[in-house]
C-alpha cells in the first residue's frame, strides 16, 4: 500500500509529507521510502496559530477557522506529495494534524486536540484519510504519546545491545530499550521561544546552533530551569507547549534580565542536552538513534554527546536509512497503514494504556473505504529499504 504521512510538530513551522510503500511480509513490515516534501505554513496562518496556542486565550470561532485553514494546508501538501512522490498512485493519507492542546493534570492525560480537518484532505486528494490518532489511546488510559514508540520498537528490534530512539522536535521524547516511552522535556521549544523574543522576531530559531555556540552557559539559570518538577516525574509522561512556552521562559528569566542573548540560548540548549542525557542514562541505553529538527543543530548535538561523556554513542536515523527530517511523518504513515489493516498502533507499556488500540478515525475517499482484513497478529519488525535496524 502506498501511503502519505503528514506531520506538523510542536514547532508549528511547516508540514512534512512523506510517502512510502508499505507491505506486510510475515512478521515484518517492509517500508520503502519514496521521499519527503516540506511546506511551510504561510506567515498569516502561522501567526494566527501562534496567537491561539496556550497560554493565550482564543475563541471557538478562531479554532474553527484554524481547523479549516490548517486542513486546507495539509490537503495541499498531500496532493503535492501524491503528484510528486507517488506518481498519483497513493492509496491512503495518514494525517497527524496540528496539536493545539494536550490536557494533562497531575500526570494524567484527560484529552488532546489536533486540528486540520481531514475532510479537506479527502476532498482534495480523493483518498481515504486516517486522522485523530491520539484520543483512542487516551480513552484507554494512556498518555496518547509518544505514538512513534511502536515504530521505534519494531525498527530497532534487530539491533544489538539496548538501543533507544530519540526525537528532538519542539519537545524531546525517547523510546527506551524496554519499550517505555515518554517526553523528556523541551527540545527546541524554549530555544525557539527565546530566539524569537531576544531577536524581536528577526530569527525564529537558532540557525545551525550559532547563537548557542557563541554563548556561555549560566549555571545559575540552568539550576533554576532544572528545578522544573516535570523532569522528576516517572514515566510514562507527556508534556508540550502548554507548559514550556514563552511566559514560562520569561518567568524563569526573572533576575537574569541582563544575561546576554547568546548566553540565554546556550543555557537553554544545555538544558535540553542535560534533561535528554539524564533520561538516556536512566533507561540504560547502549546507543541512541536520534531524529527530528534538533539533529540539525550541531551545538545541541555536541552538548548532548558531552553530557553523555562519550559512553553512549549518538547516531542519527539517517545512518540507518530513515531520514531524520522525515522520521515522524514516516511513522504516521505506518500508523495509518496499521489502522487501515485493523491492527493496533500502540504498545501499552509505552503509553501506559490498559490495552493496545487500533487508532484514529477514517474519512472516506471518493471510492469510500475499503478496509483490508487484519493481517494476523500484525508485524513485529520494521525493515526500511531492506535494512533491519
Amino acid at each position: 500500500m502506498r501511503v502519505i504521512g503528514l506531520m506538523s510538530g510542536t514547532s508549528y513551522d511547516a508540514i512534512d509529507a512523506a510517502a512510502a510503500d508499505l507491505t506486510i511480509d510475515g512478521d515484518r513490515l517492509l517500508l520503502s521510502p519514496l521521499g519527503l516534501i516540506t511546506r511551510g505554513y504561510d506567515e498569516a496562518l502561522r501567526t494566527a496559530l501562534g496567537a491561539a496556542l496556550p497560554p493565550a486565550a482564543t475563541t471557538l470561532a478562531e479554532v474553527c477557522r484554524l481547523d479549516t485553514r490548517i486542513g486546507q494546508a495539509f490537503a495541499a501538501a498531500a496532493a503535492e506529495a501524491d503528484r510528486e512522490l507517488c506518481d498519483g498512485r497513493a492509496e491512503l493519507v495518514a494525517s497527524h494534524g496540528q496539536t493545539v492542546y494536550h490536557w494533562v493534570e497531575d500526570g494524567q492525560v484527560h484529552g488532546t486536540l489536533q486540528i486540520g480537518q481531514p475532510a479537506w484532505i479527502a476532498e482534495r486528494t480523493g483518498l481515504p484519510v486516517v486522522a485523530d490518532f491520539r484520543p483512542r489511546d487516551i480513552a484507554a488510559g494512556g498518555q496518547g504519546a509518544p505514538l512513534v514508540s511502536i515504530v521505534d520498537r519494531m525498527w530497532l528490534r534487530g539491533r544489538p545491545g539496548a538501543p533507544a530512539a530519540l526525537n528532538l522536535g519542539g519537545i524531546a521524547n525517547i523510546t527506551a530499550p524496554d519499550g517505555t516511552a515518554f517526553d523528556t522535556g523541551p527540545a527546541n521549544a524554549l530555544i525557539d521561544a527565546a530566539v524569537r523574543e531576544l531577536t524581536r522576531e528577526r530569527l525564529t530559531y537558532d540557525i545551525d546552533g550559532e547563537m548557542a555556540a557563541r554563548g556561555t552557559v549560566d549555571e545559575g539559570l540552568l539550576a533554576v530551569l532544572l528545578g522544573e518538577p516535570y523532569y522528576a516525574r516517572p514515566a510514562p509522561k507527556t508534556t508540550g507547549k502548554e507548559l514550556f512556552h514563552l511566559p514560562y521562559l520569561r518567568a524563569a528569566l526573572t533576575g537574569y534580565e541582563d544575561l546576554a542573548p547568546h548566553d540565554v540560548v546556550a543555557t537553554l540548549t544545555r538544558l535540553t542536552a542535560r534533561t535528554v542525557a539524564d533520561a538516556i542514562r536512566a533507561v540504560h541505553a547502549s546507543e541512541v538513534i536520534a531524529s527530528g529538527g534538533g539533529t540539525r543543530n550541531p551545538t545541541l548535538m555536541a552538548f548532548l554527546r558531552a553530557e553523555l561523556g562519550g559512553k553512549v554513542p549518538v547516531r542519527t536515523s539517517d545512518e540507518l536509512g530513515l531520514p531524520s527530517a522525515a522520521k515522524e511523518a514516516y511513522a504516521f504513515a505506518v500508523l495509518g497503514f496499521l489502522t487501515a489493516h485493523g491492527l493496533p498502533g500502540t504498545v501499552p507499556e509505552s503509553t501506559g494504556a490498559r490495552h493496545a488500540s487500533v487508532l484514529g478515525s477514517i474519512t472516506p475517499g471518493r471510492a469510500g473505504v475499503r478496509v483490508p482484513a487484519p493481517e494476523g497478529g500484525g508485524p513485529v519488525r520494521l525493515v526500511v529499504d531492506g535494512r533491519e535496524g
